[in-house]
């Protein structure tokens, strides 16, 4: 008998102005330098262009996650149940949804000094870095959020 994740409950936050994505960080520990981080990816979308600049494990929750070059190509593609762990990589990227929503769950493990993404412009140069501590300072808003009374 299939399940199916239901995100209902969850509170996704966009991510700025940045299309096609949404996430809630589910914990992010800076004495082990971990975050875990959900993401959802909007279906036959791509998001904006970006670098993994830390060690990456993740597991598709739900759906299709999609991995596309620079110019559109679908490099790779990771089903409901798929475990990946990428290390750092200098090789920018696009992620999306297949043909429903996508939830990822993304346990990111930077090293002393390393810097989590580089979100870069359709040029390839870098517009915005995301570290561990900005990851922090997101949960921490996001639990005072959460704290409020409705």
């Amino acid at each position: 008998m299939p399940h199916t994740f239901d995100d209902s409950a969850i509170c996704w936050q966009p991510f700025g102005a940045f299309p096609h994505f949404a996430f809630f960080i589910l914990a992010v520990d800076p004495v082990r330098r971990v975050a875990d981080v959900l993401f959802r990816f909007d279906a036959g979308q791509q998001i904006v262009l970006h670098r993994h600049m830390a060690l990456n494990h993740t597991f598709v929750v739900r759906g299709e996650h999609r991995l596309y070059e620079t110019d559109g190509r679908l490099r790779e593609v990771r089903p409901t149940g798929s475990y990946t762990v990428s290390p750092a990589s200098e090789a920018p990227h696009r992620e999306g949804g297949g043909a429903e929503d996508a939830i990822v769950l993304f346990s990111m493990r930077p090293l002393p000094g390393e810097i989590l993404y580089q979100i870069l412009d359709d040029a390839g140069q870098t517009v915005a870095e995301l570290t561990l501590e900005t990851l922090q300072a997101l949960f921490e808003a996001q639990q005072a959020a959460a704290a409020e009374p409705a």
